[in-house]
């Protein structure tokens, strides 16, 4: 069994070393409800957690991390310390970075990108080649 470190186990009340494995594409850590596809990439201090799901060639790098019921698919990522949570959707070539934070019900798809220390959550849909920047908010 691997050594997990204190800050991995902390991000789920309650969780043992037996519930997280490192992903073999990129040996980011993920916990045992989550799941994560052999194409995708999960580097070192990124985490996947929750019943989150991360598919298709989707990144999740940098101290990202993807949580909740939140999924990540196609050819997304999310880098930086950005966050993907709840029922969240980042798909297609979308990228979420920096300090981002992408939540609740919110899709983000197309080219878009949010950045910086922005925020989508509800219900919001950010697509195409949308760029959300800086401390902007997006909801709906």
């Amino acid at each position: 069994m691997e050594n997990v470190p204190n800050d991995v186990l902390e991000l789920v009340s309650g969780s043992a070393p037996q519930d997280w494995h490192k992903h073999p594409n990129g040996g980011g850590w993920v916990y045992k409800d989550a799941v994560v596809s052999g194409d995708a990439l999960v580097t070192g201090n990124a985490r996947v957690t929750g019943n989150a799901r991360v598919f298709g060639h989707a990144r999740v790098t940098g101290n990202a991390r993807v949580t909740g019921d939140a999924l990540v698919t196609g050819n997304a990522r999310v880098t930086g310390n950005a966050r993907v949570s709840g029922d969240a959707l980042v798909t297609d070539n979308a990228v979420v970075s920096g300090d981002a934070w992408i939540s609740g019900h919110a899709v983000v798809f197309g080219h878009a990108r949010v950045t910086g220390n922005a925020s989508v959550y509800g219900y919001a849909s950010v697509s195409g080649d949308a760029r959300v920047t800086g401390n902007t908010v997006v909801t709906k």
